[in-house]
């Protein structure tokens, strides 16, 4: 477990150089902390709650102003639903103000996710700015150019086993949450299953057996740390309150190569019957592999398995769970 002033690695001085971004986003960063950075699993303190972009009146504000369609209201549905046993679920919230929403997240039935919310908000990306200005000073990279949405979530709200395309970085802000992150390797996440999800772009969901559990490293993550993991390390989410966090991500060559190979890797096995082994091929052949899958994304062989966004319910503040089902009908908003 971490607990607020805890990393993987501590021994080490923190270093500000007397930036003031550095002071107020990254304030204990460390040598150690560089030497992690995208290798292994480590958490740091973040100032984002200090910015005041994160209260219940700020939040309120921002959900009347996101736009609509980069704003997601979702459940998971209970396993007894008549129509929608254990189901992802999305919902309606338009004429619904931020208050509304607010209460219908605390009240414990969905979550809400405000895609690019730090980029598309002018007082949010003067925060992003500094959270990755600060991280490009401490470790060198200038090339992040990340998106950051936020998430705000129920008390019960959990995220299914997956794995992320990206290399991802978690700020949380406020409530208690748990991550599970299992070993990267085939058993947790298969060439096989990773393929198949690269080419659909809905889900990022894998193949999840509850003895996998025994293997995960379990981070109890406070209010105020930032946790970050290796690329592709498959993991799951429960929430223990309701939760505030905000989600970075940012390509890298390395993904990007990644990718685009295990386009051509899914094009090999599904299409010649081919058994080919990302993990096995050397740096030539993943290069190879890269450029003919960026080629291959834009034809017929691997076709665009996006499933219809069907919305299932609305929010309704006169409904004791704040949600009242509808016939299904495809997202437009």
């Amino acid at each position: 477990m971490l607990n607020e002033n805890t990393t993987h690695h501590h021994e080490d001085q923190p270093e500000t150089g007397g930036d003031p971004s550095v002071l107020r986003m990254i304030p204990d960063w460390t040598d150690a902390n560089t030497a992690a950075f995208q290798k292994e699993i480590m958490s740091f303190r973040h100032g984002l709650a200090e910015t005041g972009l994160f209260t219940d009146e700020a939040l309120i504000d921002l959900l009347e102003r996101h736009p609509t369609e980069k704003l997601d209201v979702c459940t998971m549905s209970d396993p007894d639903h008549p129509v929608y046993p254990n189901k992802f679920r999305t919902g309606d919230f338009r004429d619904v103000s931020g208050k509304v929403l607010l209460e219908a997240v605390k009240a414990g039935c969905v979550w809400v996710n405000l895609r690019e919310a730090m980029n598309v908000n002018p007082d949010y990306k003067i925060v992003l700015d500094e959270m990755y200005g600060s991280l490009s000073k401490k470790t060198g990279n200038l090339t992040f150019n990340p998106k950051g949405g936020i998430l705000i979530s129920s008390p019960v709200a959990k995220v299914p086993y997956h794995f992320d395309k990206t290399e991802t970085i978690l700020w949380h802000v406020r409530g208690k949450k748990r991550m599970y992150i299992y070993p990267l390797t085939q058993k947790f996440i298969s060439d096989t299953a990773y393929e198949n999800t690269i080419t659909n772009y809905m889900s990022d969901d894998l193949p999840y057996d509850a003895s996998f559990d025994a293997h995960a490293e379990a981070i109890d993550i406070p209010e105020g740390a930032a946790l970050m993991w290796p690329l592709n390390s498959p993991h799951r989410v429960d929430n223990r309150t309701f939760c505030v966090s905000v989600t970075t991500e940012y390509s890298t060559r390395e993904s990007a190569m990644k990718n685009a190979a295990m386009v051509t890797n899914a094009t090999l096995r599904h299409h010649l019957g081919l058994k080919p082994s990302y993990e096995k091929d050397g740096n030539l052949t993943r290069k190879v592999k890269s450029v003919a899958g960026r080629v291959l994304r834009k034809t017929p062989i691997v076709p665009d398995n996006a499933e219809t966004d069907l919305v299932t319910f609305r929010i309704d503040e006169t409904s004791d769970n704040y949600m009242t089902d509808v016939e299904p009908f495809p997202r437009t908003f």
